[in-house]
């Protein structure tokens, strides 16, 4: 499972968690000037002790479970049973700035070690190692991209590097702006390899980039290719207004991917991650889809007065294709069908208090969905980068741990809707989430609910998927190093009445009867190094 993200979102939580000093400290005082090192080191360490009532069935996947909870990863909850586990992470990052360039040309590199505590040793594999006798060989590679700035404002970045649907520079920004800004990492938050290439003004931005997301044979016309176009002015003091375009040639008809699992459409990747399946069994395929959409935001930074307002509205569009000829609607697909599909979020904030940490937020979201299928030749549902990475696409910043996607984890990544596009029956979400400083930058506390129903109806099952309560407390012993406790409950929907939905995939991973409610509560230290 990829990590990368979780080392910008955990600085975003701690930015979040500690707020900031008091500013006026630092005129108080002459600071001493240090050294201009060239190379840089900074890493993000985390240990958390989980319990909760989710476990996977598969006994191969006890350290590693990504994915839509009572999907297709075997994952479900039991009253029989508690999973109890302490993870460990330490995600170290490098920049090598030489002064030959005078700062016009640097190298990044990020990498991960993870694993849960006592599940092997002696062996090789991502996300194990932590074991009696350890010695495991276990480092990810997360990032390794060149950036170049030939020009004040310009910014090139070359390799394997962040594919963020934001127009801000995501390794000059910190993470909780990027995940309330542009699209919210709903459609694209991952890692890819290509050439990305920014220009920064002081009222407006724009970023142009081009990716590579599966090349398969270099000889053939197999790949899976991402390109956007994505902008962004500053109307106002304010307001800022924005619009991109996406494009996906995807040629690979499902080959490569995550692991046995492929990539695509008409994957078992899809099952997983919660996205909608195209139908087309062991048919090959061809599609190309765009995205259109545009956001906006109003104070996004807090800064200017307590209001805070995010949006956006976003379209995918395409067609795809078999490769095979003369099929037939009655046999569940076509040989070619359309995609039009929509999603619609609104975000306000008002903070109330001193700190950032003293706000209100109602979080909405809504998503199209389809009914029929292919049926009918056309897919109404959204599309993200889920169809396409494991996880491709991560919507963490709505405030719930188990309904929707939640960011502080390790080597579990489980909600019920994984995906925005909820396997196609889209869905209307609302969130509201309360938090306070008790004492300012040392002490947080913070009571949350969300509440989520399917805009299409499964075989046999109903619309509500479920509700949530959850909350939190934070101590900050110093910058950038907390101590947390978190707990959430999710009181399932009768979404889960189903046993099968339309498509012939189970909602609730197969059971006769609605899955058992599930919880988790988890106690967590956090220290960004720097």
């Amino acid at each position: 499972m990829k990590k990368f993200y979780f080392f910008f979102l955990s600085l975003a939580l701690g930015l979040s968690g500690f707020s900031q000093l008091p500013t006026n400290q630092y005129f108080s005082k002459e600071i001493p000037q240090k050294a201009n090192k060239e190379l840089q080191f900074l890493a993000f360490y985390i240990n958390q002790a989980v319990f909760s009532d989710i476990h996977p069935e598969n006994d191969f996947l006890k350290g590693q479970v990504v994915g839509r909870l009572f999907g297709a990863n075997t994952s479900t909850t039991s009253k029989e049973h508690t999973s109890a586990y302490v993870e460990q992470r330490i995600l170290p990052f490098f920049i090598y700035q030489p002064h030959l360039f005078n700062g016009k040309a640097l190298l990044r590199a990020s990498f991960e070690i993870d694993f849960t505590w006592g599940d092997v040793a002696y062996g090789a594999g991502g996300n194990f190692g932590g074991a009696f006798s350890a010695d495991q060989v276990n480092i990810q590679t997360q990032n390794i991209e060149l950036e170049f700035n030939p020009h004040k404002g310009w910014y090139i970045n070359l390799g394997l590097q962040r594919i963020f649907d934001t127009p801000y520079n995501p390794y000059r920004t910190l993470f909780d702006k990027m995940t309330t800004t542009g699209y919210r990492l709903a459609y694209f938050g991952t890692d890819g390899v290509g050439v990305s290439v920014r220009k920064d003004w002081d009222f407006q931005r724009i970023k142009a980039g081009y990716y590579k997301l599966y090349e398969n044979y270099v000889h053939l016309d197999d790949d899976v290719t991402l390109m956007e176009l994505t902008g962004e002015k500053d109307v106002s003091r304010a307001w800022k207004v924005g619009a991109s375009a996406y494009y996906m040639r995807d040629r690979a008809a499902g080959a490569g991917g995550v692991s046995i699992l492929g990539q695509g459409l008409n994957s078992a990747l899809a099952a997983h991650n919660g996205v909608y399946k195209f139908n087309y069994k062991n048919t090959d395929y061809k599609a190309d889809i765009v995205w259109l959409g545009t956001f906006f935001g109003r104070n996004t930074e807090h800064w200017i007065d307590p209001l805070m307002v995010t949006g956006f509205v976003n379209f995918n569009i395409g067609n795809t294709d078999t490769l095979m000829q003369n099929t037939k609607p009655e046999s569940g697909y076509t040989d070619a069908a359309s995609i039009m599909g929509f999603a619609a979020n609104l975000r306000g904030s008002w903070r109330f208090g001193q700190t950032t940490s003293d706000v209100i937020t109602l979080d909405a979201l809504y998503t199209s969905g389809d009914a029929d299928g292919l049926k009918d030749g056309r897919y109404s549902g959204v599309i993200t980068g889920n169809q396409w990475g494991a996880p491709g696409a991560i919507f963490i910043s709505s405030g719930s741990y188990l309904l929707m996607p939640h960011g502080n984890v390790v080597n579990r990544f489980t909600p019920t809707v994984m995906d925005i596009s909820n396997m196609g029956y889209g869905m209307t979400a609302l969130t509201l989430n309360a938090s306070k400083g008790f004492i300012p930058n040392k002490l947080n506390g913070k009571i949350g609910s969300a509440i989520a129903f399917a805009n299409v109806q499964p075989r046999g099952g109903g619309s509500l998927i479920g509700t949530e309560i959850n909350g939190n407390i934070a101590y900050n012993f110093g910058p950038f190093m907390s101590l947390e406790l978190h707990s959430a409950y999710l009181m399932l929907g009768d979404f889960y009445d189903s046993k099968q939905d339309t498509y012939g995939s189970a909602v609730n991973g197969g059971s006769d009867t609605r899955p058992v409610n599930p919880w988790t509560t988890f106690l967590v230290f956090k220290w960004l190094m720097f």
